[in-house]
């Protein structure tokens, strides 16, 4: 499988996060996600694009700090259909809110259809 391929995946996903335009997220999403998508994330695990869709609005879009950015802080690093990557997410200021890092399932058409959500350092 193509670097590029899995990247672009990643990075559209992280940019649907950011944006607040629900039909640009979608299409960014639709890019990214297969339809049918495992998610595992801070609230658990949910199935689905639209699941995904609606946790990036009800709760990152709506985080009690206002308006904040995703950024991934490391290449994307993929031996083969598995895929980590390193993540910030902070505030309009660029103050570090959390960082964490997600796996991923990349299929061989380049969407990702599993995530796997690791929020905060290990202790």
């Amino acid at each position: 499988m193509d670097d590029e391929l899995r990247t672009k995946a990643v990075d559209a996903f992280i940019e649907a996060t950011n944006t607040a335009d629900p039909e640009r997220r979608a299409t960014l999403l639709s890019r990214a996600l297969t339809d049918d998508i495992v998610f595992w994330g801070p609230l658990g695990r949910s199935v689905g694009r639209k699941a995904v869709e609606d946790f990036i609005t009800e709760v990152i879009q709506r985080h009690p700090s206002g308006s904040c950015l995703m950024v991934r802080t490391t290449r994307v690093d993929a031996p083969d259909e598995w895929a980590r990557y390193g993540w910030r997410y902070e505030s309009a200021a660029g103050e570090p809110l959390l960082s964490g890092m997600d796996i991923v399932h990349i299929t061989a058409d380049g969407d990702i259809d599993e995530i796997v959500v690791f929020a905060g350092p290990l202790t």
